[in-house]
């Protein structure tokens, strides 16, 4: 009886630690679950942030692709002038220069003549107020970042910078020497001669040494379509310089707007000429130029009228001609400062080069990298520019016969 009580205590013993057994290894099973469970819900909710990051984005692209399309489909407005007002009604003025009478919208406030305003394309009714920029056409003219070139870049033309320099400089940087002397310094300056000579150079120069706010202008840019709006646009350019004072306008190819007036011609012709008309008005009209300086350059003096450049306007005239022997060593020098060169004699360069242009003698030092660049040195020799010289002369007579065989 006494072993059979043992055995069963035995036996209870055993059940309980397998019992417990199973217990520890249920246990084990269900926190290992328990982890899987979390560690996929942390990944679900990664993937879940991931995609709602995702359709965030591209909801946004979505706006943006739908809100540029509708604006895509919107008819574009037409700027108009406000020539005045009547109630709820205005006259306005088209760039063409038509008028018409219509209604202003009623979100439109404080809208007075003369301001600009935004009109439907079909009814033409104002349906918006326009801060447009009046110096946005003009402000393309000025040169923020100054020339490089300086003087002492300039070979040849000593004659000439003397002239700018009195004409243009001086002013700028001494004005009390003229207001001492009791007189007034000229208005401005004319550049002439053949193409290639210097002058855009002669400008650039200035511009650099003085400081001043430099306006550079093609006389054919001056040449508008549409009735008055090349004098609005010379007169834009002149109000400009003022405001930012010392300047300097330098009108190139002056010739394509100051040409010799005819009496009779087409409606082109006479809008050049009414351009023309307020250009004379700005040199030499009502308005004090104060610290403003012009600078003109043409090739072709002949046939310039005699308004341009009577005094009091552009005074001076300069010719910038072709250099002589002395003055082509000067350019090729200035050309030749950076290159490498190997027992060149350059007085012997520059009396083979005959009548050659500044633009011509660097036309020849190019040529003559390019000689030494084909037979792969990296310096140049006299051979290589008395080639250069041959090819660049050759080019030019070229050029002349060619102008013989059409003209003469």
């Amino acid at each position: 009886m006494a072993k059979s009580n043992a055995s069963e205590n035995q036996n209870g013993i055993v059940y309980s630690q397998a019992n417990d057994a199973d217990q520890e290894e249920e246990s084990k099973s269900l926190s290992g679950a328990i982890g899987r469970l979390e560690e996929e819900n942390k990944n679900i909710a990664a993937a879940l942030a991931r995609l709602e990051q995702e359709s965030a984005i591209l909801r946004e692209l979505f706006n943006n692709a739908n809100n540029e399309l509708n604006n895509l489909k919107k008819p574009s407005l037409l700027v108009a002038d406000v020539v005045s007002i009547h109630g709820d009604k205005a006259t306005i003025k088209l760039p063409n220069g038509n008028k018409f009478y219509c209604y202003i919208a009623q979100q439109v406030k404080d809208l007075k003549p003369g301001d600009a305003a935004l009109v439907d394309q079909k009814s033409l009714n104002i349906v918006e107020r326009f801060e447009s920029n009046d110096n946005f056409e003009v402000e393309k003219f000025v040169i923020v970042d100054k020339p490089k070139e300086s003087w002492d870049s300039i070979g040849g033309l000593s004659n000439a910078i003397i002239e700018v320099k009195e004409v243009i400089e001086l002013p700028l940087k001494k004005p009390h020497l003229f207001e001492e002397v009791g007189i007034k310094p000229p208005k401005g300056i004319l550049l002439y001669g053949p193409p290639g000579t210097g002058k855009t150079l002669l400008a650039k120069a200035v511009a650099q040494s003085t400081g001043a706010t430099f306006i550079e202008v093609v006389g054919s840019e001056l040449v508008q379509k549409f009735i008055g709006e090349g004098a609005k646009l010379v007169k834009d350019i002149f109000n400009l310089a003022r405001r930012k004072a010392p300047s300097i306008i330098f009108i190139d190819e002056i010739d394509a707007l100051a040409a010799r007036r005819i009496e009779t011609g087409t409606s082109g012709e006479r809008e050049v000429s009414r351009t023309f008309m307020q250009l004379l008005a700005e040199i030499d009209g009502f308005k004090h130029l104060d610290n403003v300086k012009i600078v003109g350059a043409t090739n072709r003096l002949d046939i310039l009228d005699s308004a341009i450049i009577r005094p009091g306007r552009l005074d001076r005239l300069v010719e910038v001609g072709l250099p002589d022997e002395d003055g082509r060593l000067e350019i090729l020098k200035v050309h030749t400062l950076n290159m490498n060169l190997k027992r060149v004699k350059l007085k012997e360069v520059a009396a083979g080069m005959g009548d050659f242009s500044g633009a011509e003698i660097q036309s020849v030092c190019t040529e003559a990298g390019y000689f030494a660049i084909r037979q792969e040195r990296s310096f140049v020799t006299q051979e290589d520019f008395v080639k250069a010289v041959e090819k660049v002369a050759m080019g030019v007579y070229e050029d002349d016969s060619a102008e013989e065989g059409l003209f003469g």
